[in-house]
Formats: C-alpha cells, sequence, structure tokens
C-alpha cells in the first residue's frame, strides 16, 4: 500500500478476483491487499481457564500463615489458509494446537508487632512458592495444493510437514520480608528472594537477589518534635533505595544436542542448532539504586515527586553472531554491562475544587540515558538491528545504547577546498552515499513529557493527557520506499514532477581532477532513485529524522450513577465510560509515519522502521457494576 499509485484508486480493486478466480491487481508485481483479506486467512480459537484458591489462618495475635495454589490454562487452536489465484503465493493449509499448563503453590508467614520495643514496629515475613509450566503442541502444514481450495492435511503434492512442541520448567523460590518503623515516620524495609531455575546448569541454578529501602517523613518528624511548620507546608518525605533483580532463561538453552528429522531419500537426519550453548552460562543481573523527594503543600492541592536512578544490566543473555563456517550463526553468553540513569519529576495541582467542580493537572517530565560499560570480551559493538547492509542500530562499548550508523550523502572532504563541505555529486549531477558506515543518530530522547487534565462536575468526568517525547533520531525505511517509488509527497512538490531539477553542489573534472559547479539539470525521478535507491535502504542520512513529536495521547469521558439512584436496588455502583486512544499527532517531522514505529516487535532497535502496519486509534466503551 505504500507504494500504491496515488493516480488510482484503491476502491476499484475491491473485486479482487476474475471470472478465473485469479487476484485482479494494478501491476504483476504485487498483492491486492482485498484479496489476502479474503484469500490468506488465518483463525485462532483461544480456551483459557483460570483458577486460585487461598487459606488464611491467624495463628496468634501477632502471627498469621496463608497457604495459595493457582493454575493457568489455555488451549489455541489455530488455522492458516491460502487460496489459489496469487501469483506470488503458494496454496498452503497449516494447523497448530497447542497446550499451556502454569501451577503455583505458595505460603507466607506474617508476623507484625505494632510496638515491638518502645516506638518501634515491625513486620516480617517468610514463604515460599513452587512454579512449574507445561506447553505442549503439534503443528502440520502442506503447500500446493492437489485439489484447489481443498484444505487438508491429505491434499498437499508432499507429505505434510510436522513439528512437535514440548517444553517445560520449574522455578522454586524462597523470599521474606523485614520492615521496621519508628514513631511512624522513619521506615526500613529489607527483602530478599532466592529462585532456583531449572532452566539453567545445576551450578548456577540458586541465585540470589535482596533489597533495601529507606525513608523518611520529615514534616510528620518535626511535627512529633513540636517543631512548628507553615500550615501549608502538608508533607515531606526522603526516600533511597537499592535492589537487585534477577532473571534466568528460556528452557533447553544449555546442551548442543541434535534434533531428528525423517528424509524419504536419506531415512532418518539430524541438525543441530543455529545456536552454540554454553552450559556455563547465568542468570542475569540489574543492580538499581534510587534517591527521592516527595513534597505536598495546601492541604495535598499541590505536589512534586523527585527521583533520580542508576541501574546496572549486567550478566545480559546474548546470542553473539559467530562466523557461518564455525557451522553456527550465533553463540549463548553473558555478556554486557548497560548502564540506565536519569531524573523524573512529576508534579500535580489542583487549582479548582468546589462541591459541584473539580480541575486536576498532573505533569512528568523524565531525562534517561543508557550507556554501555561493557560487553565482551573482544567484542566493541553487538548488533540490534535487522540485516540490512546500509542502515545498523548498534550498542556501541562507551557510547548510547540504540546508535544508529548509516551512509551520508558524500561531500567535499578537502578543507582547504573553497567548496568544503559541499555535495560531491556524479559527473550527471546525481547525489553519492559515502562507502562507510557513519553514526547519523541516536535513538534515546532528550526528554520525555506528559500531561493530563482532569475535570469533574458532579457526576460526570472528563479527562486528555498529552504526550511529548523531544529529541532522538529514527530511520524511517518506510520513507525511503515511498520515495523511490515516487509515492511520497517530497518526489513532487506542490503536486508537480520536476523535470529541470539541478541538485546544488561540485562533481569533479574527470580530465583536470578539479571540481566543478554543477549545471546538470536532472528529474525528481532520478534524484530520488540515487538519494533512496543506494544499497537496500538508500543514502541513511536522507531518512534519519528527529523523533520528536506532540500527540494527544486519549481522550476519556465518564460518568457516575448517583448512589441516591440506586438506592433500593442490587446496585452498589454503575459507572459508564468512552475512551478514545491515540487522537491525534500534533506534531511530527516523519511525513505521516508515526515516530514510535518500529520494525518489529522481536527487536530492541527502535530507532529504525520500515513498512510497519500504521499505529492505529482505539474507541473503548465501558460499563462497570458494582453489587
Amino acid at each position: 500500500m505504500y507504494t500504491f499509485p496515488t493516480t488510482l484508486d484503491i476502491r476499484d480493486f475491491e473485486n479482487c478476483v476474475d471470472e478465473n478466480n485469479q487476484m485482479t491487481w494494478w501491476n504483476k508485481d504485487g498483492t491486492n491487499p482485498y484479496w489476502m483479506s479474503k484469500y490468506n486467512l488465518s483463525d485462532d480459537n483461544r480456551d483459557r481457564f483460570l483458577m486460585n484458591a487461598s487459606l488464611k489462618y491467624k495463628v496468634l495475635s501477632w502471627l498469621t500463615a496463608e497457604v495459595k495454589a493457582g493454575t493457568d490454562m489455555y488451549t489455541l487452536e489455530a488455522t492458516n489458509r491460502t487460496y489459489s489465484g496469487n501469483p506470488h503465493l503458494v496454496t498452503q493449509y497449516g494447523q497448530n494446537i497447542e497446550h499451556f499448563y502454569e501451577n503455583n503453590f505458595s505460603f507466607l508467614l506474617t508476623a507484625t508487632k505494632d510496638n515491638l520495643i518502645d516506638k518501634i514496629g515491625a513486620t516480617a515475613t517468610f514463604g515460599g512458592n513452587l512454579m512449574a509450566t507445561k506447553k505442549t503442541g503439534l503443528k502440520s502444514s502442506v503447500t500446493d495444493l492437489v485439489i484447489e481450495n481443498l484444505f487438508s492435511l491429505n491434499n498437499g503434492k508432499e507429505k505434510p510437514s510436522v513439528s512437535q512442541i514440548y517444553t517445560e520448567k520449574k522455578i522454586n523460590s524462597l523470599y521474606g520480608t523485614v520492615g521496621l518503623n519508628y514513631d511512624g515516620w522513619a521506615f526500613l524495609d529489607a527483602t530478599f528472594r532466592n529462585d532456583w531455575s531449572s532452566a539453567l546448569a545445576k551450578e548456577h541454578r540458586s541465585f540470589f537477589y535482596p533489597s533495601v529501602s529507606a525513608s523518611l517523613l520529615f514534616v510528620d518528624m518535626l511535627n512529633k518534635y513540636k517543631v512548628a511548620m507553615p500550615k501549608w507546608f502538608t508533607f515531606g518525605k526522603l526516600r533511597a533505595s537499592y535492589a537487585e533483580v534477577g532473571n534466568d532463561m528460556d528452557p533447553y538453552q544449555l546442551y548442543n544436542l541434535y534434533s531428528t528429522n525423517k528424509d524419504d531419500h536419506s531415512g532418518i537426519t539430524a541438525s543441530s542448532s543455529s545456536t552454540l550453548f554454553d552450559k556455563n552460562v547465568r542468570n542475569e543481573l540489574i543492580k538499581s539504586w534510587e534517591v527521592g523527594l516527595e513534597l505536598k503543600f495546601l492541604n495535598n492541592r499541590l505536589g512534586f515527586d523527585f527521583a533520580w536512578y542508576k541501574s546496572n544490566a549486567t550478566n545480559q543473555l546474548l546470542n553473539l553472531p559467530m562466523n557461518s563456517l564455525s557451522g553456527y550463526s550465533s553463540k549463548k553468553i553473558n555478556a554486557g554491562d548497560i548502564e540506565n540513569q536519569g531524573v523524573e519529576l512529576m508534579a500535580y495541582a489542583t487549582p479548582i475544587r468546589t462541591k459541584d467542580f473539580e480541575w486536576t493537572i498532573n505533569y512528568n517530565v523524565s531525562h534517561n540515558k543508557n550507556k554501555i560499560k561493557d560487553l565482551y570480551d573482544g567484542v566493541d559493538r553487538y548488533e540490534l538491528s535487522p540485516n540490512f547492509d546500509n542502515i545498523k542500530v548498534y550498542a556501541m562499548k562507551g557510547g548510547n545504547y540504540g546508535e544508529i550508523w548509516g551512509t551520508k550523502f558524500l561531500r567535499v572532504t578537502d578543507k582547504t577546498s573553497p567548496y568544503y563541505g559541499q555535495l560531491l555529486l556524479t559527473s550527471d549531477g546525481l547525489p553519492q552515499a559515502t562507502s562507510e558506515l557513519e553514526k547519523i543518530g541516536d535513538q534515546q530522547a532528550t526528554c520525555n513529557m506528559g500531561l493530563t487534565n482532569s475535570f469533574r462536575f458532579k457526576d460526570w468526568n472528563l479527562s486528555f493527557q498529552i504526550d511529548a517525547r523531544i529529541g532522538g533520531e529514527i530511520f524511517s525505511g518506510t520513507n525511503a520506499m515511498m520515495q523511490r517509488s515516487g509515492t511520497a509527497e517530497a518526489t513532487a512538490p506542490g503536486g508537480k514532477r520536476v523535470n529541470d531539477m539541478v541538485v546544488k553542489g561540485v562533481y569533479r573534472d574527470a580530465a583536470t581532477g578539479q571540481y566543478v559547479e554543477n549545471t546538470n539539470k536532472i528529474t525528481t525521478q532520478q534524484y530520488w532513485r540515487a538519494v533512496a535507491g543506494a544499497g537496500n535502504l538508500g543514502i541513511g542520512e536522507a531518512n534519519t529524522y528527529s523523533a520528536t513529536n506532540v500527540r494527544l495521547r486519549n481522550i476519556s469521558l465518564g460518568y457516575t450513577v448517583p448512589a441516591k439512584v440506586l438506592a433500593g436496588t442490587i446496585l452498589q455502583s454503575l459507572k459508564a465510560g468512552f475512551t478514545v486512544t491515540n487522537v491525534w499527532m500534533i506534531h511530527s517531522n516523519m511525513n505521516g509515519v508515526d515516530p514510535e514505529s518500529v520494525f518489529a516487535t522481536s527487536t530492541n532497535a527502535t530507532g529504525f522502521e520500515y513498512a510497519g502496519l500504521p499505529t492505529t486509534r482505539s474507541y473503548v466503551f465501558n460499563v462497570s457494576i458494582g453489587f
């Protein structure tokens, strides 16, 4: 659709098959989207069952015991069908059946003493959890159906392809907390957790992660000690914390095993995984620190919350690319030290508060940077992006996480030349790309902001949220593709094609070797084919945009039925609401592409997008009933 000619009307192709049931389309290379929606179908049915039970017993006045059991089960049945009639797709039929189970059994002891020693109160917990997951499945498919549009696994020219899924994983855990408070204004809390994961080797199966936090309600403290505080100073809190969080991995990533297959000519065959596994990998670990200050004034009508935080993600489980001559494409390793550091400020105010009307404003702003402190011995960069030859998104040692690298416009680099910095064109007057990749952007924003206004009038409430991202860049493969095909707005300035375009720059005279100012006339088609057609995705610099954008994220309207109206009925509450999300892009630099678009959800390369589905606007109506 991105390359669909603007001179045609897509609705003319709604009747997507001809009298011979062959797909109709404007050219021989693409696929009619109406045909895809009717004749390339995927259906799935998911049945889910959740059950939880708990039993709580008060052993002593200060001690309680609780046991819980829960299960989560679902069954997925999916089919996909591709009909005949599309010259680019093979007819096929597939079935997928999956069963998933997760069972949790836990216990928790809780001890509480409000006055353990004088003004010191304490709470302590100790518990454990047994978690077991199991997933089974069977996938089967056939292609090249013998009888057109008869979707059966017995209707393929070749035998059905069948694969089986079976995974199990268990995590056993022990955990606890200790909380102390002094006179209701000083608090100290500590937690611990130890997990034993079946996904890790026996010698590395156990991993421990604690946390500790402290807070001081200094306004309450001063009031306790009879220190006079202004009446408008309602609340004040200082806090600090340190925490560690451990994480394991999916099962069956320790040993290099073989999967068996059956071949009609060779009999039973065996193949290894494309990833080289290492049984010595350990759990991931994130260490984080935070310091914060919270202030409230004017009986909670004005407030601020400021936080500084830093975290270091170490021992990350990565697939490190390997030379294909090794027989593997990647190796499972522990690597990296990514430091995430930033500040965040939240503020709120209630300018108006009466019996019937209230207006509240919430504002937040944050600044965050991810730095690569370390990667892996002998490795200075790790590719985050898909494998395109002239656009890369890297995590580079010593740099920011998510640097965008690509080609730039070739320019005069001789600083002594009067043409230094100008475009170095071909003798035909066309732009050229550099031969080496250079840094052309950084996906990290300078700051993110959000503003929410909430209004209440009697039983009605209205709110809307505006979000802003300031700074950072993103490469748009969609714009490059549209420029290359001539459907981008930039290819026809003012709605007109230009046939006498002169690119400002110089070219090198072949005979003299001197720079000559360009006077060659070219068409816009020639220009954009040179700019957007160089390499896989054109000259990277040309389609790297500022990711700054401002949008109306959502707007919501609700009504609460007054309690007096419900009096005498079985209803305790009744609410209705209507919400619209992704309402309006107020400002963007990306020519119709959403800066929040990503190439795929499986990649962390958020500074890169290419022909993704447009972001959608949603409308939600909800009713809440309480009995």
